[in-house]
């Protein structure tokens, strides 16, 4: 769950021919996973946040690097998380669901609003599964900078679509400078053009909602691999994406988190504030609301979103 919630990104697009057919059965089988006859895991082995249990070493290690890295440059700006424990860890009744939420919140001074991370693992009656790992900041109005998204979509071993980007929090097209000063200065298109490059089987990748097109900014790495194998599939993430995620997060710690227009006019603030309220507006009714209740059921989902809402504060 993230700025654009990408499971709905997942289970509207076609992946490759078999992973296809698996995603339709997803969409037929949503709505009861719930009630799936799945092993339950041990409530006292519950997995948190920074465990990425269900992803390869390789996943994982990249993805504690850059949530280390982020925590650890703002330290200093960032509240301890205050999310109930059944927040932070959730599954359904049967436990073909799980999930894990880390939000940490920006003290008064910083521009940081909120970090945001998760990941979900969603099991199928067929032994494959479904597993999302995200990993998402927003600013305040104190700045214009950009976001920070990445976020892995799996569905198998060998397919997996990955988002890189620094969504826009101003009309890029309207505000020049501001294209130039964080999209074309930072290099950031030569690191997408440099993956495609390197990388025989990534494509780029079409979310099916315009508005979430919309929403990505003009150098956004977003791309579908399907290889032959979870070795190579590691070994595509260790050389390939993960440099060019961890570039992405350096440019924004640098640039975003610390950068932008500091002293916006009062009508350029109120503008942000409306651009970035209706983003998490339409993040919670557009995905959000309609796909957590499928995987987890009504209470376990209105637990998760109410708590989103209170940080988004929609």
């Amino acid at each position: 769950m993230v700025i654009l919630f990408t499971n709905h990104i997942l289970l509207q697009r076609t992946i490759s021919p078999s992973p296809l057919r698996k995603l339709r059965r997803v969409q037929r089988s949503i709505s009861y996973y719930s009630s799936m006859d799945l092993p339950v895991p041990d409530r006292q082995q519950q997995k948190g946040f920074m465990d990425f249990p269900h992803i390869s070493t390789t996943h994982r290690n990249l993805m504690v690097e850059l949530v280390s890295t982020m925590e650890t440059r703002l330290a200093t700006e960032l509240l301890p998380s205050s999310l109930p424990a059944d927040v932070q860890y959730y599954q359904n009744e049967s436990g073909s669901a799980q999930g894990t939420l880390h939000i940490q919140t920006g003290i008064e001074t910083s521009m940081v609003d909120f970090i945001l991370g998760s990941w979900l693992h969603c099991g199928m009656p067929t032994g494959s599964s479904l597993d999302i790992t995200t990993l998402t900041a927003y600013l305040n109005s104190k700045t214009d900078a950009p976001r920070f998204l990445i976020e892995f979509l799996q569905s198998s071993p060998t397919s997996m679509i990955i988002i890189l980007d620094l969504p826009p929090r101003k009309d890029p097209v309207l505000h020049l400078n501001y294209l130039n000063t964080f999209y074309v200065d930072t290099q950031l298109d030569k690191q997408r053009q440099l993956l495609l490059n390197k990388v025989p089987e990534a494509q780029p990748y079409f979310p099916t909602s315009l508005y979430i097109r919309c929403a990505l900014s003009p150098v956004s790495v977003s791309i579908l691999i399907n290889c032959d194998s979870q070795e190579r599939m590691d070994e595509i993430i260790r050389d390939n994406v993960g440099p060019v995620a961890k570039e992405l997060l350096e440019v924004w710690l640098n640039q975003c988190a610390r950068g932008g227009t500091i002293e916006l006019g009062e009508l350029d603030k109120a503008d942000l504030e409306k651009r970035d309220h209706l983003i998490k507006k339409m993040t919670v009714e557009i995905d959000l609301s309609s796909s957590l209740p499928r995987l987890f059921g009504p209470d376990v989902a209105g637990k998760v979103i109410g708590s989103i809402q209170q940080v988004f504060k929609t």
